[in-house]
């Protein structure tokens, strides 16, 4: 095992400049080889290719599912166009210019030829367009992860590194591998020691990645490709360090680097929609027993976060501070619940058929509350439904905020005073609190309102005040 596999997220990708001195023409060992890079498209590409990942804001995927006339989809499809032709003519002069306008105008032809005939396809009755909408939505996406990795091994090649482009589009491919075969396919017969691999984020396959993991699939192509490769390491840069807290929140210079962690708190951040890495990416590495670092792209020297399955912080405490304000927590109180367990299965059914994330619950003798975050529409269906199916049942709505101390070894004595405290003092009232016999996570509900000033509350009393220095547990190589 010489070699890494190296993922860099779409807002690093945008500041190319920086990720080629940072990354690409950063020799580590001499070399700039013996690395596989996968990446994501430019920031912001994906979101007009489908549609806003925060907002919804329809893309070309969305107007076409939801456009009566043909020509909205493809006025959309042009604007992409243009705007990726604009960010190649910031990146390239001369034939390497041609050469990415080319591929690009080819790849929105071949898509804008392929959506006008299942249109017109579909215009018959025999043809429902519901049935083919993943492999739209798939196309689209690979769209935005071809360009940003054909251009990145252009760059390479106008700064004399000898780099070859890995599509796992499968563009125009008859027929889907599965994921492992398309990829062991594709490397093969690819030396890393030779060239400078650029791989797309998107991978064709039989499994349909985007069905199950939407738009986390660059992450499991990366977790794949280090896996079926047997990298040293998996190494994902990302514009900002893996620290004690967001800096937004509790200030950039309040916040510490975490030196070492382990996949359990990983997961734990995932939970509260902070991904690290995408959980079912980090259970793939994880298993093959590869160490997995999170960098900072314009930090090169810094060494960054590593993530053991088999560490544990030798000295308890707590090392970060997280949390979502954005929870919506069900209550349901119903006196004929008790010794029964059908409120539980069955709410638990309806949340998973809705598509609503569950972040926790608790119960108690005749009640019970889900915490969950998706849209209001959802939550209110849900609502609804719970009221259908338990009559005597009274269901309650409130906006909350979870905020969580985790750390890999939280058995700290007094902790849990000292956090009541910490909130009480900064005049927040704590409606619930989560504490587990593991002792991984402590989680604070609190009012949606008072969610900045909790996390800073916590911060500067588990974190600040425990003088760590520069970064938390830091990294030394066996």
């Amino acid at each position: 095992m010489t070699h890494t596999v190296e993922k860099i997220g779409g807002t690093s990708m945008s500041r190319y400049e920086d990720v080629l001195k940072n990354i690409w023409l950063n020799e580590k060992n001499g070399t700039v080889f013996n690395r596989i890079f996968v990446v994501s498209a430019y920031a912001g590409v994906t979101d007009l290719l489908l549609e806003h990942k925060k907002t919804g804001e329809a893309g070309v995927y969305r107007t076409f599912v939801e456009g009566e006339k043909e020509d909205a989809w493809q006025a959309m499809l042009n604007k992409v166009e243009s705007l990726l032709l604009k960010m190649n003519s910031r990146m390239f002069t001369d034939h390497y210019l041609a050469q990415a306008n080319q591929f690009i105008r080819q790849r929105i032809t071949d898509a804008q030829t392929c959506m006008t005939s299942l249109h017109s396809l579909c215009s018959y009755g025999h043809f429902q367009l519901q049935q083919h909408l993943v492999t739209v939505r798939e196309m689209l996406a690979s769209i935005g992860e071809a360009h940003s990795a054909f251009n990145s091994t252009l760059l390479l090649k106008a700064n004399g590194v000898n780099a070859q482009f890995v599509d796992l589009s499968g563009w125009k491919n008859s027929v889907p591998l599965p994921m492992d075969d398309m990829i062991r396919q594709a490397f093969d017969s690819l030396d890393p020691s030779r060239q400078l691999l650029i791989a797309t984020g998107y991978t064709h396959c039989e499994e349909q990645l985007m069905k199950t993991f939407d738009r986390g699939y660059s992450e499991m192509t990366f977790a794949r490709i280090a896996s079926i490769t047997g990298a040293k390491e998996a190494i994902i840069h990302k514009e900002y360090h893996l620290s004690s807290a967001d800096p937004k929140l509790a200030g950039k210079d309040n916040v510490i680097p975490i030196g070492m962690t382990n996949f359990d708190v990983a997961d734990k951040l995932s939970n509260l929609g902070m991904e690290a890495i995408h959980p079912k990416a980090a259970q793939g590495i994880r298993k093959s027993g590869i160490k997995l670092r999170i960098k900072n792209t314009f930090e090169p020297e810094h060494l960054g976060t590593i993530i053991d399955q088999n560490y544990c912080n030798p000295r308890p405490c707590v090392e970060i501070i997280a949390g979502r304000k954005d929870v919506a927590a069900i209550e349901i109180f119903d006196q004929e619940m008790l010794g029964s367990i059908n409120h539980d299965m069955e709410i638990s059914q309806l949340i998973q058929e809705l598509k609503l994330q569950q972040v926790n619950k608790e119960s108690d003798a005749n009640s019970i509350t889900f915490y969950l975050t998706g849209s209001r529409k959802k939550v209110n269906r849900l609502v609804r439904l719970t009221k259908q199916k338990y009559p005597t049942a009274e269901v309650a709505i409130h906006k909350t905020a979870i905020v969580s101390a985790i750390g890999s070894d939280l058995k700290v004595k007094g902790i849990l005073a000292r956090t009541v405290s910490a909130l009480s003092n900064a005049g927040i009232n704590v409606m619930a609190m989560h504490q587990t016999i593991r002792q991984v996570e402590m989680q604070c509900i609190v009012a949606e309102a008072d969610y900045e000033k909790a996390i800073q509350a916590l911060h500067k009393t588990l974190v600040e005040n425990e003088n760590h220095g520069s970064v938390i547990r830091r990294y030394v190589a066996a």
